[in-house]
């Protein structure tokens, strides 16, 4: 393999969150994702049926994580929500995964915070040549403090 494209830039923001997102989780929005992916539980619809199962309100289905808080001419702080971007050699990109892992229920009127951070930069040789992998890890918290979920993902430069 060819010389390191890691710098000491890239290995000094492994651990370090990146500013926060926040994102409200609506009846209105849980209804369009739950449709949109096509589930059809009632609970991501009927508030009472939520509520007779034991939700204090409408529950969000996996996957649904809140709705991003726009706010107009905000786009930089967008940008920034997603962490560190570095410049490498590499002209391709590809998403190599995304897992969730859930911890408590996301119902209607919970307020989510997430905090994106790099977890580790991995290089190997594939078939089309050298490779940079990007692993991410991102935590969402309920507004009462409780850790909802984390994602974990990995981007793939080649």
């Amino acid at each position: 393999m060819a010389e390191s494209v890691i710098t000491d830039a890239m290995k000094s923001a492994i651990g370090v969150d990146g500013p926060p997102s926040i994102a409200e989780v609506t009846t209105s929005g849980i209804r369009l994702f739950a449709r949109a992916v096509g589930h059809t539980d009632l609970a991501f619809y009927d508030e009472d049926v939520a509520r007779a199962r034991g939700y204090s309100g409408l529950l969000a289905p996996p996957g649904y994580l809140g709705t991003p808080i726009f706010k107009p001419g905000r786009r930089q702080a967008d940008a920034e929500a997603a962490g560190p971007q570095f410049e490498t050699p590499y002209k391709r990109i590809l998403n190599g995964g995304t897992t969730y892992e859930y911890f408590e229920p996301i119902v209607a009127g919970d307020v989510i915070t997430s905090r994106s951070h790099i977890t580790e930069f991995r290089e190997r040789e594939g078939s089309m040549g050298a490779m940079l992998i990007t692993y991410r890890e991102t935590v969402f918290t309920r507004q009462d403090g409780k850790v909802v979920g984390k994602m974990r993902g990995n981007i793939i430069n080649y």
